[in-house]
């Protein structure tokens, strides 16, 4: 049997009892056969996880647990059976983990042909507690500007096509995110080891060299494969700190002055951005997170994004949009280099016309200011400034946001492309993805077809293997299909959250069950999207749930800005603050749907 053929030596199963033994089964196989846990194992223990999930070893006496992943009926248990319902499995193929430890045992750092940049110092600056590092900084000032470089995390060096890694990341496509836990797309060993960009070891990246003049446009970029090492792991939270008070964070030398040129660059690529209309949307970020020592409950977390994750963003943007640049520049259909772009087309003008008729009448509906809140692109003022300059708080900041929400709705959907092609909502040209390279599997591929343009090599395939035309779409195709499925998977765990906030709800009496505040971001003929206060989730309140006479209907406004009843009273409009209260929950085909009722404002 060839060693990509054996069978993993390790498993993610749950906890059952079969025939009164205490037993094991494969999540991730729908025909497997319930296991008996070997002798040795502490199945005192182990029997009050009957239902949770484990992590199996293979032994000769029989599987033995090697780590408890989630007790049952956790939180954390339902997430794991969202993965496995997916086929999202945490374990790799045996031939996988072969080729990682060849690589640990021979991860290259010293490589000659590698440009030496380990004595600038660069950063990372990330969210707390991540481990897969993608991207450092350092932004150095030139007489007529900037030098910024971005170092991106090199994975195409093993990551090979061909080889049991390349073909496991093509299956996946790419990392993938739940509360409490991810499935990566590359082994852990690599993607938090030897190949993320970790602080005060050296690292191999391909190093992005970008002029930037003083209006913060890019007007030079050169690629290099190179080793760094970076100075600090740094947090947005902490890096904004420093930059609003430099006293308060003590830093390895160079790199206060990097982070306040970052600073320079970041506000600067925000005012080129504006200058060109590309549209920043209000939107809070909201991330579910596990709370408690088990993961029995959910908790969501929200909260604007910092100043010091707009500037990184920006520099990572210009990375992309330049690599993309670099790809496309001299490209032909018949040379070797086959480039992949993220493209994203321009709204359809009638969308516009339809956001101005939106605003129009959520302007009536409201009483509001002509002059302040009316709209038209004819007007001269770009759709950037006008959503700036909206309210943010009170009764006002609830209609502004849900104008961001209408704004949003104009656009069409981005995804990956073997043809280039603008995107509108990064205002560039042309655009591709190098800047996830340990989460992305067009990551991989753009840094390999980059270097190999940079260098004029090819490497020599297997007459067996795809060429990178035929490889290079179906890593599009891959790519586009792992998108939605982080959609799905995020839609799946919001709905366990409304599933336990509402599920409280529900044990209360009728009359004990909280009202809820939010604001209708959005309306159609059968259902209103309503924005919770607190948590920060969106809800359906749906239409035939908001009758109790068989003659009343509710119809939506030819505007679509208001829900009516039949006899012409105003259910709720676009913007306005409403209150929820729990009645019930209807179980269909789809699950569940709570039965929520809007009630007048005290």
């Amino acid at each position: 049997m060839k060693e990509r053929d054996r069978p993993s030596s390790k498993f993610v199963g749950e906890v059952i009892v079969s025939d009164e033994a205490l037993c094991v089964r494969d999540l991730y196989q729908d025909d497997a056969q319930p296991e008996p846990l070997a002798k040795s194992d502490d199945h005192a223990a182990l029997g009050a996880l009957t239902g949770g999930i484990v992590l199996v070893q293979r032994s000769a006496a029989g599987p033995v647990v090697d780590e408890r992943l989630a007790q049952p009926g956790s939180a954390l248990e339902a997430l794991y059976r969202i993965a496995a319902e997916h086929r999202l499995n945490p374990v790799f193929p045996t031939a996988v983990d072969a080729e990682v430890e060849r690589i640990l045992a021979n991860p290259q750092i010293d490589d000659p042909t590698l440009t030496d940049l380990t004595e600038l110092p660069f950063v990372t600056i990330d969210g707390p507690g991540t481990r897969d590092l993608d991207q450092a900084l350092h932004v150095a000032r030139l007489a007529d500007g900037y030098l910024v470089r971005y170092a991106l995390a090199d994975p195409s060096w093993c990551v090979r096509p061909t080889t049991a890694l390349f073909d496991e990341a093509l299956r996946r496509g790419a990392s993938y995110y739940l509360p409490g836990f991810a499935i990566p797309m590359l082994p852990r060993p690599l993607s938090e080891g030897v190949i993320s960009l970790n602080e005060r070891v050296d690292r191999r990246a391909l190093v992005f060299a970008m002029e930037v003049d003083r209006t913060g446009r890019c007007v030079e970029t050169t690629l290099a494969r190179a080793r760094v090492r970076s100075r600090a792991q740094l947090t947005f939270d902490g890096v904004q700190s420093f930059l609003d008070d430099p006293s308060s964070t003590s830093l390895p030398d160079g790199v206060g002055a990097s982070l306040e040129l970052l600073r320079e660059v970041g506000r600067k690529r925000i005012a080129d951005a504006k200058r060109r209309d590309v549209v920043r949307y209000r939107r809070q970020e909201t991330e579910v997170t596990l709370s408690g020592i088990k993961g029995l409950r959910f908790a969501v977390v929200g909260g604007m994004r910092s100043e010091v994750e707009r500037y990184n963003e920006q520099l990572s943007l210009m990375c992309n949009v330049q690599g993309a640049r670099f790809l496309k520049r001299g490209d032909r259909p018949d040379d070797e280099v086959q480039p992949i772009y993220r493209v994203h087309p321009s709204p359809d003008p009638r969308r516009y016309h339809d956001l101005e008729r939106v605003i129009e009448a959520l302007c009536k509906h409201h009483r509001l200011e002509h002059r302040r809140w009316h709209w038209q692109r004819t007007d001269g003022q770009s759709l950037a400034d006008y959503l700036d300059g909206l309210p943010t708080d009170g009764p006002l900041g609830r209609i502004a946001k849900a104008i961001h929400r209408q704004a949003v709705m104009v656009n069409v959907r981005s995804a990956y492309s073997d043809e280039p092609g603008i995107h509108h909502g990064v205002g560039a040209e042309v655009y591709a993805r190098f800047s996830a390279p340990m989460r992305e599997i067009v990551g991989v591929f753009l840094h390999k077809e980059a270097l190999e343009k940079l260098t004029g090599e090819t490497r020599q395939r297997p007459a067996t293997g795809p060429d990178d035309d035929e490889l290079s779409g179906q890593i599009v195709e891959r790519a586009n299909e792992a998108k939605m499925l982080q959609k799905r998977l995020t839609k799946a765990a919001n709905g366990l959250v409304l599933d336990q906030l509402f599920g409280d709800d529900l044990r209360l009496s009728a009359d004990a069950r909280p009202v809820r505040r939010g604001t209708v971001m959005g309306l159609t003929r059968s259902k209103a999207h309503v924005l919770l206060d607190d948590p920060g989730v969106e809800v359906k309140v749906y239409n035939a749930h908001q009758t109790h006479d068989s003659r009343d209907r509710i119809e939506l406004s030819r505007d679509a800005v208001l829900l009516r009843h039949s006899d012409g009273s105003t259910l709720c409009g676009l913007g306005d603050e409403v209150q929820l209260r729990l009645r019930d929950r209807d179980r269909d085909r789809r699950g569940n749907r709570w039965v929520l009722s809007i009630e007048p404002m005290a």
